[in-house]
Order: structure tokens, then sequence, then C-alpha cells
């Protein structure tokens, strides 16, 4: 496929009607590639281009809250760094439970289709970082970015998470079913996850394998993706995972825009009062207020000075000029 084709994918399918949309996404696939119905609430689109695949499962309500242009996380990928991609997308919130896509991923085995390219990527977040760690065992060798994914929702190992009981009659034990399992022919995989989110924590917990390398978030809250997009890393990491130079520390390297981030501040500085921890609180406050308009942040450290002066605890000195 030529370069100049890839401008189809600049398509604005934003205020699109579901089948309108959908319907619009099938025909950019099938000019850069396939488009492939897998029943009433999923289809899957490839575009061919590059040596190195990114494999993303995403869900239409996720594309159209994330993106401007309602077009799936991995096609500026395939615009920027002339990668192929594959995206399996589901109507809702279903992961990716479903025969027909047990199917189509043997049937991608069968034809040897992974087999050509010099790398793969599995990606997705929540439920799809669920099935991008469990589909991923089609692609041995592959290399595996799952944000908040869950293990697994069968109710005999996972019964402490509460979030999805509708889901609990969907069998999670044949095939392509306990997602850490899966795991074991990847080359490695990241499992991102706040460990304050107690039950992300638990399930990522369980993708304790010696290929999978869990990292930790603190202070990102339930939206982790949101917040990697928010602060223009998530393509930079997807873009290290594709060339075999995502580490833990070149993860942490990029994770240092969370410093500007006005959520993950928030989240910080809320976890500091519920610590009771005034010294450190007044600490954030200083550093914020100099480098970020986040008014929330002036206000509370105008308290803590006066609070500090009426003694109620000691003040940290003042940074040196």
């Amino acid at each position: 496929m030529q370069q100049d084709d890839t401008e189809l994918l600049d398509q604005d399918l934003s205020g699109l009607k579901p089948a309108d949309w959908q319907a619009a996404l099938a025909e950019m696939a099938e000019e850069n590639g396939m488009y492939q119905p897998l029943g009433e609430r999923h289809f899957a689109t490839f575009i061919d281009q590059g040596n190195t695949l990114l494999v993303t499962f995403e869900s239409r309500q996720g594309i159209q809250s994330l993106s401007e242009t309602a077009q799936p996380l991995g096609f500026d990928l395939v615009k920027n760094l002339g990668w192929s991609h594959l995206c399996v997308i589901s109507d809702g919130d279903t992961w990716f439970r479903e025969p027909r896509l047990y199917g189509f991923f043997d049937q991608l085995i069968d034809d040897g289709f992974f087999e050509e390219f010099d790398s793969v990527v599995f990606y997705g977040a929540g439920p799809c970082g669920y099935a991008a760690a469990a589909y991923s065992v089609a692609a041995p060798g592959a290399t595996v970015v799952a944000i908040q994914p869950q293990a697994t929702l069968d109710p005999r190992i996972t019964e402490w998470d509460d979030r999805f009981t509708e889901m609990r009659r969907t069998s999670f034990t044949d095939r392509y079913g306990f997602a850490p399992d899966m795991l074991d022919a990847a080359e490695r995989a990241f499992v991102l996850y706040d460990p304050y989110q107690s039950l992300d924590a638990m399930h990522a917990a369980l993708y304790a394998r010696p290929n999978v390398t869990r990292l930790r978030l603190p202070n990102m809250g339930e939206a982790i993706q949101t917040r990697l997009i928010e602060m223009e890393i998530l393509y930079r990491v997807m873009a290290l995972a594709g060339t075999g130079r995502l580490t833990e520390q070149s993860f942490h390297k990029l994770l240092r825009a969370r410093r500007d981030n006005g959520v993950y501040l928030k989240n910080l500085l809320a976890r500091l009062d519920r610590l009771e921890r005034p010294y450190l609180t007044m600490l954030l406050c200083r550093n914020v207020s100099e480098r970020c308009r986040l008014p929330r942040f002036r206000r509370r450290l105008r308290t803590l000075e006066l609070e500090a002066e009426n003694g109620d605890f000691r003040a940290p000195p003042p940074a040196a000029e």
C-alpha cells in the first residue's frame, strides 16, 4: 500500500449515527486492507501498511468519546509511524467473549497472518485490556500493553469484583479465557494500574508472570487511558513498545508529564488530605502554584500558611533562591 493511500484515514467520523459510523469505517478499511463483521456486537478493521502490526481492542463508545474525529486510537499510529493496524471493535463492554471472535483469531493463526510482521503489539484498556492480553496468545512473541485490565470475571476467581455483575453468566473459562495465562507466549507484557484503585490492583496482581512488568501509576485514578492521552504520552508509549524499547525506566521517564496534569495533581492533593499530612500538602501546593494555573492549589496554600502561623503544624522552610 502506498503512503498516500492513508489520506482516506483523515476522514472526520464524529457525529455519525452508529450504523453510518460503522459503514464509514468499513469503507476506510476495505480501501486500505480488510473489514470483517463478527456478529451483532463486534467487527474488525485492518489497515495494511508497515512491518509493525498494532492490534487494538476498542469499543465504539470509547472511540467516540476519546477521539475528536471518532477514529480508532491506532489510526494515528498508522498515519504517523507507518504501522499496520488490526482493530477489533465492540458495541459496549463485552470483554470480547464471543465464539465468532475465537474463530476469527483461529483463522488468522491458520493463515499465518501474524507471522507476516516483524513485530506485533497488542493494546487495550479495561475490558479491552483484558482482550488484548487474552488474544495475544494468537501471536507468540508479541508485546502487550494493557491498561487496568481485568484478569477474568469468573466469579469463582474474582468474586470480590462487584463492578460487572451482569457479566457473571458469561463464560471466562473456555477458549482465550483466563487472560494472565494467555500471556505466556508473549515476549513481554506491561500492565498499567493505579495501586490505590483496589479492584484494579487485585486484578493486576493476578498478572504476575516473569514476562510481565506491572507499572504502578499512583493517583492516576480510574481512567488511566484518558490521563495518558491528556498528557500526550500514550502514543509515545506505544511507539516504544513497537520498537522493543519500552521498559520500566523509559515509561517512568515519560510519566514525569503527570506533574502538569490537573487530575493527577488533584488526586494527589486529596490523598495527602486523607493522610492528614499538612507539611507535604504545603510542599505540593507551593510547587504546583509556582508552575501551574490551578487556583485550588493557591487557595489551599494560603489556608495552610495561616494554619502554620497559628501553630497548627510546622511549615516547611521556604525554597532556597
